[in-house]
């Protein structure tokens, strides 16, 4: 019978949830304070995790702080093996993820396409029959 996760998803899931406190309390540096972690993809061989983050809401420069998340990359590891019962920690890989950005597009784009069709509608078509 397989198993319902793989190893690599609970690596990855607990890798999610410990990471945003070490880099809270842990991390000095100011330009990481505002960030979230929206997902962790864990090789299936725990070798390398990519890691990816958005800036708060209009808050940082995401070049700034993907610079800032890889020179903590020997830290956050380090912190990481003292917080997971594993025998090694994957090597970490910051990516800025867009897929918010995206959505938040692809919804006010749609909002426009509604408008455009109201105004552009008869008054026999926007009765329900």
């Amino acid at each position: 019978m397989p198993r319902e996760f793989q190893r690599s998803q609970r690596v990855a899931d607990a890798i999610q949830r410990v990471l945003p406190d070490l880099i809270r309390r842990e991390v000095k540096d100011p330009r990481m304070s505002a960030i979230s972690i929206t997902a962790v993809e864990v090789s299936r061989d725990l070798s390398h995790a990519r890691v990816f983050f958005t800036p708060f809401a209009g808050q940082g420069d995401a070049a700034q702080i993907l610079e800032a998340l890889r020179s903590a990359v020997g830290f956050l590891r380090r912190a990481l093996r003292g917080q997971l019962t594993l025998r090694s920690v994957p090597e970490l890989e910051f990516r800025l993820d867009e897929s918010i950005e995206r959505g938040a597009r692809v919804a006010a784009l749609i909002a426009e396409a509604i408008a455009e069709d109201r105004k552009h509608a008869t008054p026999e078509e926007d009765e329900e029959p």
